[in-house]
This record gives structure tokens, sequence and C-alpha cells, in this order.
């Protein structure tokens, strides 16, 4: 009998963090190896974790899955998983293993799941826009040569050349290591939400980002929406599990006033105005905001993708944005006191 995952779409409740990979210094060169911090990215997994994220993901677009040498992948993945599993040894931790290649890609799966995560954040291969029967055989050649490993699988409408077509979640569904999609690409809770959650249903969550959830949450419930996704949680999670706290306690009038505030904070960021603009400087933006906020310090981006080539004005947006968090950080603790973790 083949193995199944350890977990199902079913157990992915709550927030699932997607931090930065950490870099030393001089990652941003074009001659540099071995750029990987170990050492914050310990201090940033046992952080996440003991301050209560209730799942991480590592290496999509972020996390630098595209710029990292297979060496700093490997010492990466081992790291994060093993840190994550010293403090929980059920804790849900998927590590990227994108590559252009369905072959390459089982192989890293493969690696992962020798490690011993939960499972892969998997985008798809886009060299070439992958058409709907394509897709369907590339995520069935990988469920089927790793089936002991879970899989969230990415939607990102700029990153891999189009959504995923509904004909495809169809397929999906009957997947049992599909255990939630992270539903991104700049669409709000809408039409093509509704749409492909009409195929999914129960089987797994379609995760919205963490200022969509409570609309989701409002029209759908906790059984179709009870996870979301967030990078903003690197800024410092204690915003968005507060909402998470209000949305499973059923304070609604809390989950719409810390809604209300991320939204604020995030009107400056370039993501929220223009996603095919924030799309080009998405790794340098992400990371210019990690830094600033000062909960984690994950360094410079890699070649190609470097701070030096980000417009000023997206800089300048950026910093007022991660100045309304740090000031709506100071807000939700005077309303809600802190957190209990």
């Amino acid at each position: 009998m083949s193995k199944l995952p350890k977990v199902t779409g079913r157990d992915m409740r709550g927030v699932m963090s997607y931090p930065p990979t950490p870099a030393l210094p001089g990652a941003e060169l074009v001659e540099a190896q071995d750029t990987v911090d170990l050492v914050e990215t310990e201090r940033m997994i046992k952080a996440l974790i003991t301050d209560g994220v209730d799942a991480i993901a590592l290496n999509g677009t972020l996390g630098e899955m595209a710029t990292l040498t297979l060496d700093e992948w490997k010492a990466f993945a081992e790291c994060a998983v093993q840190t994550a599993h010293s403090i929980n040894p059920d804790f849900p931790i998927f590590v990227g293993a994108t590559t252009l290649s369905t072959r390459e890609t089982i192989a890293r799966t493969r690696f992962l799941s020798e490690l011993g995560a939960t499972g892969t954040l998997l985008g798809r291969p886009m060299w070439g826009e992958m058409v709907a029967p394509v897709m369907e055989k590339f995520y069935r050649d990988v469920a089927e040569a790793v089936p002991e490993m879970a899989m969230v699988v990415y939607d990102n409408t700029a990153a891999f050349g189009g959504i995923i077509p509904r004909s495809v979640y169809r397929t999906l569904i009957e997947l049992p290591q599909v255990v939630a999609v992270k539903y991104a690409g700049g669409a709000s809770v809408g039409f093509r939400y509704h749409n492909d959650m009409a195929h999914t249903g129960t089987r797994f969550p379609l995760m919205p980002i963490e200022t969509d959830w409570f609309p989701a949450w409002e029209m759908y419930g906790e059984d179709l929406v009870g996870m979301a996704w967030s990078s903003t949680t690197a800024m410092g999670p204690d915003p968005v599990l507060h909402l998470r706290d209000a949305l499973q306690q059923g304070r609604v009038d809390d989950a719409r006033w810390l809604t209300e505030r991320l939204r604020w904070a995030h009107e400056p960021f370039i993501v929220g105005q223009d996603f095919f603009e924030f799309a080009k400087y998405n790794i340098p933006l992400e990371k210019i905001r990690v830094n600033e906020a000062g909960y984690i310090h994950v360094g410079k981006s890699r070649v190609p993708y470097t701070e030096d080539l980000v417009p000023q004005k997206h800089w300048d947006s950026t910093f007022e944005h991660v100045e309304r968090y740090k000031q709506i950080i100071t807000e939700i603790e005077a309303r809600m006191g802190a957190r209990n973790k």
C-alpha cells in the first residue's frame, strides 16, 4: 500500500507563515557562495513557532527558491526542518521544491521526505506556460513519485504565467497529497475564488492572504477557509495571530477591526495597488520590509533580484507601510492586550 502524507486538508487550520531565506553579508554579489545565514534561520523558525504560527512554508518566491544554489537550498531546508521538529516533531513545515523540470522537482521532494519535512510548497514549471492537461500531469507525477509528501499548491498568476484552471482543481481534489492552495496573484475574495471553491469545497482550503481572510470567513466559514497564508508574519506575527484568534473564537467585531487595521497598514505597499508592478520587485521589497520591521534579519536579496534595482518610490512606500504596521502593533496591544503564547 502506498504511503500517504501525515496531514490532510482538514488538518490545515490557522496561519501558515511564509518567511524569507536569511542571507549572510555579501549574498547579493554574483560570486557569492554559501549565502544562507543558518544561525538566523534557526532563530527565525524558533521565534515563529514559539510566537504561535500554525505552519511554515519556505522557498516560494520570497524564499528565493529560484536563486539559491542546490547546496544552499539543502542546507537551509535541513536547518529549518530540524529546528522546527526539535520544538514540535509534528509541526507542519513545507519546503518549496519548484524547478523547471519534473524530474528535478521530484528529486528535491524526495530529499525533503528524507529530512522529515511535512511536505512541499509546489508551484509549477514556468519556462513555457502550462496548459491544463500538462499542469494536471505535473501534479499527478509528483504526487505519485513521492506519495508520502503533503503538497501545498502555489497559485501565483505572475510567477507561473496564469491562473490554475478550474479543470485542474477537479484533478487536485483527487490527490490526497494536496492539503492546501496558497491562493495569490492579486485576486481578492471574488468570483474566481468563489468558482474555484465550488470545486474544492471542504477537501482542502484555498488559503487567502490575511487581509482577505475575514471576508472569506464571513462568506464561507471555517470549514472552507480555516487557514490563511501570510508573509507579513515575518514582520512580527502578533497582528495576524490576533486575527486568527478572533475568528476562531467568534469575535466578529474584533476580526473586522483587525482586518481594517491590517488593510490600513498595507495601503502604501505597492502589492495592493498594482500586483503586477509589485511582482517585478517582489523579493527585494519583501526583504526590505522584513528587515525594516526588525523581527527577523534576513539580509539582502540574491542576484538577479537585488534591492539596488528597486525604484526609490517603492522603497519610500514600503517604509511607510512598515511604520504603519508598527503603529497597529501598538494599537492592537492597547485594545486587546498581549497574546497568550
